[in-house]
């Protein structure tokens, strides 16, 4: 039964150094089983302000120990809005341009397998599926994608919310930090804690607290996860995985929301404007998976993507809503590994002439 299932260990890692495309140093984390991997590499992209360990809550089967279980070569990206890396104040034009490709092609460098599969979450799934919509991810074959991919939906009063405050904040603050929550020094810090313990009763957590008042809009409930979805070791440890996000990141998202589709805001040659509109120049295999709670991109954001990548191929790519969940729980709650790991490992181990 779930209640005594048994707890397991994280398997060996090795890290593996690469630099993006602009020179930035980043890496990726390949994660080692007993036995060699015979299904080749699947690489795991985070989202904004967190990292790479995001995917290794502390529940009792993890994604990562579930693929490495089946037999992939697992290897976890640390792209630049990375919580590991040094504060920058990045766009998904970078990630796009200049980490992810990098980071594929190390991948292939290393494991000689010229196939990559990719799990990809929140922003680094948006930066992950533009640059593989421009052309620049050809070793990939298969993405599944998590909350939003290339058509940001949120809801009325959070666009409201940062059309008001990012312009403002914008003037005092570089970044975002929940790690506020543990020691707010200066005005606009002190400000947005006292704001998150203020309109945040759903737990004693602030760090959760002020996640929920960055990344969504909502009184008395948590913007990224059911706390009911979460065990006590989580809803504590997460208090260490969430920390600086710039406000470059929500001024790009400002103008996305706008216009509808993801736009590149930095005029790379690769990313033409209009990319998200055009016929992709990928043959790759698109999952678009979503909670059907998410309070910070509602699950419309999907379905968005997967109709429009649709129209180029019907009956190709995947939507899954799956109720009960809403943002990061999908990969954290309590419950994901018999709710939600089987439907990411069915899609991974899907044959490829299904895909035809």
């Amino acid at each position: 039964m779930r209640a005594n299932a048994a707890t397991y260990s994280h398997p060996r890692e090795e890290v593996v150094n690469f630099r993006a495309g602009d020179g930035k140093q980043l890496n990726l984390i390949r994660v080692l089983g007993t036995r060699a991997p015979v299904k080749g590499p699947v690489m795991l992209v985070h989202g904004a302000g967190v990292r790479a360990n995001i995917f290794r809550a502390p529940i009792p089967r993890t994604l990562v120990d579930t693929l490495v279980a089946d037999g992939y070569d697992v290897w976890l990206e640390n792209w630049r809005a990375s919580i590991d890396v040094a504060p920058n104040e990045w766009t998904l034009d970078q990630a796009a341009v200049h980490d992810h490709p990098k980071a594929i092609e190390t991948i292939v460098q290393k494991t000689g397998w010229n196939e990559v599969k990719a799990i990809v979450h929140c922003q680094g799934a948006s930066s992950f599926v533009l640059s593989a919509v421009a052309g620049l991810l050809p070793q990939v074959k298969l993405i599944i994608s998590n909350a939003v991919s290339l058509h940001p939906v949120m809801s009325l009063a959070t666009h409201l919310k940062l059309r008001q405050l990012v312009p403002l904040l914008s003037r005092w603050t570089p970044y975002l930090n929940p790690q506020w929550g543990l020691g707010a020094k200066g005005l606009i810090p002190r400000a947005l804690t006292l704001a998150a313990r203020a309109t945040h009763h759903e737990c004693d957590n602030t760090v959760c607290k002020m996640v929920s008042i960055i990344y969504g809009y909502g009184l008395g409930h948590s913007t990224l996860w059911s706390h009911e979805n979460l065990n006590p070791q989580t809803h504590e440890w997460v208090k260490q995985e969430f920390a600086q996000v710039p406000l470059s990141f929500f001024r790009q998202m400002l103008e996305s929301l706008r216009a509808g589709y993801t736009v590149p805001v930095e005029g790379y040659r690769e990313l033409p404007q209009d990319v998200a509109l055009r016929r992709p120049q990928t043959d790759a295999r698109f999952v678009f998976m979503a909670g059907r709670g998410n309070r910070c991109f509602l699950a419309e954001s999907q379905r968005r993507s997967y109709e429009a990548m649709s129209r180029y191929r019907r009956g190709y790519h995947s939507l899954h809503v799956v109720p009960g969940y809403g943002h990061l729980d999908v990969f954290m709650g309590r419950n994901a590994p018999w709710d939600i790991f089987p439907l990411i490992q069915a899609e991974l181990n899907r044959p490829t002439q299904e895909r035809a």
